[in-house]
């Protein structure tokens, strides 16, 4: 019998996703059944389930909450909020991010090591606000992300399980391994148009943990735009030994672990959520 992912929202509504039989799935699953150590990060991180007007209005105010924290604290954001349209602002704020919260488990930056706990917290969520203001901005696609506050993302995936198990889609109901790295993938710098990113902050999707998303939309990678940005970037992407767009580190790559097992129409489950933005309970055999 196939084992099920099953989460219930606001203790009201529930769904079930089937776990694939595939070693990806099941190295994410080992991860999953670990997560009790930790504390689920924010379990109200929906996004793109409200009108356009309201999300708007979520991600701007989430900007600016921890903007002000962070500056009041020290002003180190000197750029002027303007609005979530403004790609160049987000794409400074994530800089900003990466900066002062350090590597991947390497939170160890003076300033980091020296704010109080509700600074590092703004800035922690800082990266999360940013997300949510490219998600409303780029169409405003629902979708909700679980993590676990703490989780050590120590392990990688190998060539071998991204080559064979990476796919180019998001799908309805799909439930996919969050990327966990401090930087961004080639997709995300295509995309982004980032002026603002280090040298060092190309990350490609090879670490993981329990950490997931569930897209409740369908969509294809732009491949053409990937290839193009590798292309004019050449410069960058062949000192580090990566000579193809195709190669594994840097193919726009989604690793889906489960798929969504309902009955109800599409409208029915994305209504249901929008009156349930809270994560209550995951259940995994």
């Amino acid at each position: 019998m196939s084992d099920y992912l099953r989460i219930s929202f606001n203790h009201s509504f529930e769904l079930a996703f089937e776990i694939e039989s595939t070693p990806l799935a099941r190295l994410w699953s080992e991860k999953m059944h670990c997560r009790h150590q930790w504390p689920l990060d924010n379990p109200t991180r929906f996004y793109g389930f409200n009108d356009r007007a309201t999300e708007v209005a979520i991600a701007e105010q989430d900007l600016k909450s921890c903007i002000d924290t962070i500056n009041a604290y020290q002003p180190i954001i000197q750029k002027k909020f303007t609005n979530i349209n403004d790609q160049d602002l987000l794409n400074y704020l994530h800089n900003i991010f990466e900066r002062y919260h350090g590597l991947l488990d390497q939170q160890n930056t003076d300033w980091w090591q020296s704010a109080p706990i509700t600074v590092r917290q703004a800035l922690a969520n800082l990266n999360i606000a940013v997300h949510r203001a490219e998600t409303v901005s780029r169409g405003n696609h629902p979708r909700f992300v679980c993590t676990w506050f703490g989780m050590p993302k120590q392990e990688q995936f190998t060539k071998e399980v991204i080559e064979q198990y990476g796919r180019l889609d998001y799908e309805f109901g799909g439930v996919y391994v969050n990327y966990v790295e401090i930087g961004k993938t080639l997709e995300d710098l295509s995309t982004d148009d980032d002026q603002w990113i280090g040298d060092d902050a190309f990350k490609p999707f090879l670490h993981y943990s329990a950490d997931f998303n569930v897209r409740f939309y369908d969509e294809m990678a732009d491949l053409d735009l990937a290839s193009r940005y590798y292309n004019q970037h050449r410069d960058f992407f062949e000192p580090r030994g990566i000579f193809s767009a195709d190669d594994y580190r840097v193919r726009p790559y989604r690793f889906k672990v489960a798929s969504l097992r309902s009955p109800l129409p599409k409208e029915h489950i994305l209504t249901e959520i929008s009156k349930n933005q809270l994560i209550t309970d995951i259940y995994l055999p």
